[in-house]
């Protein structure tokens, strides 16, 4: 099923989705905004990760960003010009709770009431999402995620919003990717607060864990309506050769990043073998009894982001390098620092990411067939590549469209084989602050010009907005 960037010369036929198919855009907070220190905002781990020295590709900052934060009405009309049903979100911990407790600050959380409102008024269903990395700074000086009372301070925080936006907003998820707030901020460092200490790395995914069942909790106790789900980022793996080495290798990497984190949301366990890889790191004492009851607190969805395949081996100095991080970073795979990461032979991302579609079939179905049964989105799909502004101020992008149209021919296979997924949201809707790459890297559908802040639809947008008008894919000869 997969295309790995070939396509035959032949009519590719058209795949209409189920009525109801949520066809949306996301982006997050800190990638978008700017506006940094205005109306109250408190400072977050990124604004400081931010201004050490080598932390970001040269020397990038999310001051300005793309400016959301005085040009949202342009860019939900933007969103309703390309037809999208829904718009996923973040908001800005440290913009709604300076200092990630107590009362909230009015005007910071005002700009997503007017978000929301501007949403409805063009009927684009909002999915907020609370967490998209940006902590107070105040927290991580208390600790950060690693300090158990983080996760209470979140469930405050997400009680905080729910009730001032449940009434607008019916779909919520708590923490988005989990394993790269942990084992990229704590272990590697290549994220904010960019700490390598390989022990508070698990246990700020415990946390955050805890902290996804605690804010679950919190908002199911003032509304039944709320759909509310969790959201993790999921990969393929696959064993570089048959040996014992690289199948155990492979099991490792499948542990700590989707199992850990599967199993205790949906499973209420953790996977005993995760367990005992890490048992020469942590005695795991801060998972205390209740704890895993908590984070496995029912949810009505599961998001799912997915971008590519991992490929792995254990034998020793026998795998070469998936993309480098733009700093000189620790290892994120705590407890499996021996696995390498082999190019597995297929075209590339500007990020240096294997394109699978298939992985897309596999991580989709696993899901239906080793966990309870729970309606599925696919929260963030999308890949960066090198656009340009042409000389006819066009972008033309079809690396991107055949990217999106791949994995959603993957979808509709996944559906037609029992899969209940419901929806898809394409990463992402807008050019931003691509984290510590800077502005470098172009994920968009819409390109952006970070000088004037000039927004330009690419050819993948266009394309996106016939495939969401349609209901599915239309037939293209190849």
């Amino acid at each position: 099923m997969t295309t790995h960037g070939t396509r035959p010369e032949t009519e590719i036929p058209s795949l209409m989705f189920p009525t109801g198919f949520v066809w949306g855009a996301a982006t997050s907070a800190y990638q978008i905004e700017g506006s940094i220190t205005a109306d109250g905002r408190g400072t977050s781990i990124w604004d400081s990760f931010c201004s050490q020295a080598g932390r970001i590709v040269e020397a990038h900052n999310a001051e300005i960003a793309i400016d959301h934060y005085n040009r949202y009405r342009d860019d939900v009309r933007l969103m309703a010009d390309l037809g999208l049903s829904a718009y996923r979100f973040s908001v800005s911990w440290p913009r709604i709770q300076p200092d990630g407790s107590g009362s909230y600050n009015a005007k910071g959380l005002d700009f997503y009431k007017r978000l929301v409102d501007e949403l409805l008024s063009y009927g684009i269903d909002p999915w907020l999402t609370l967490y998209h990395w940006d902590l107070p700074q105040s927290l991580e000086d208390a600790g950060g995620w690693p300090a158990r009372d983080t996760s209470k301070r979140f469930a405050d925080f997400a009680a905080t919003v729910h009730a001032e936006l449940a009434d607008r907003v019916r779909n919520w998820s708590t923490v988005n990717e989990p394993w790269c707030a942990a084992f990229l901020g704590y272990a590697s460092g290549e994220h904010a607060p960019g700490r390598r200490e390989p022990e508070a790395a698990l246990r700020a995914a415990h946390h955050l864990n805890l902290a996804h069942g605690l804010a679950v909790q919190a908002m199911r106790a003032q509304s039944a309506d709320s759909q509310i789900g969790g959201c993790v980022n999921l990969y393929a793996i696959s064993p570089a050769t048959g040996s014992e080495a690289d199948r155990d290798a492979a099991r490792r990497i499948d542990g700590l990043q989707n199992r850990f984190f599967l199993d205790a949301l949906l499973k209420g366990a953790y996977p005993e073998d995760v367990l005992e890889d890490l048992g020469h790191i942590s005695d795991l004492a801060f998972i205390q009894d209740g704890d895993l009851a908590t984070i496995a607190s029912p949810i009505d969805m599961l998001l799912v982001n997915y971008y590519s395949r991992f490929t792995v081996s254990g034998a020793p100095g026998g795998a070469a390098s998936a993309a480098a991080a733009p700093t000189d970073s620790g290892s994120p795979w705590v407890g499996s620092e021996h696995v390498g990461f082999v190019n597995g032979g297929r075209p590339v991302t500007a990020m240096g990411w294997e394109i699978d579609d298939a992985g897309l079939f596999e991580v989709l179905t696993r899901l239906v067939d080793e966990y309870p049964r729970i309606p599925l989105y696919i929260s963030e799909n999308g890949a960066a590549f090198d656009d340009a502004l042409g000389d006819d101020g066009t972008i033309h992008d079809p690396q991107r469209r055949d990217y999106i149209e791949a994995h959603l021919r993957i979808c509709h296979a996944a559906i037609e084989a029992g899969v209940p997924l419901q929806g898809y949201f394409a990463w992402s809707l807008m050019d931003n602050f691509e984290w510590a790459w800077g502005y470098g890297k172009r994920f968009g559908l819409v390109y952006v010009d970070y000088e004037s802040q000039v927004r330009t639809l690419k050819s993948s947008a266009l394309w996106y907005a016939d495939t969401i008008r349609h209901g599915g894919l239309l037939g293209r000869a190849q």
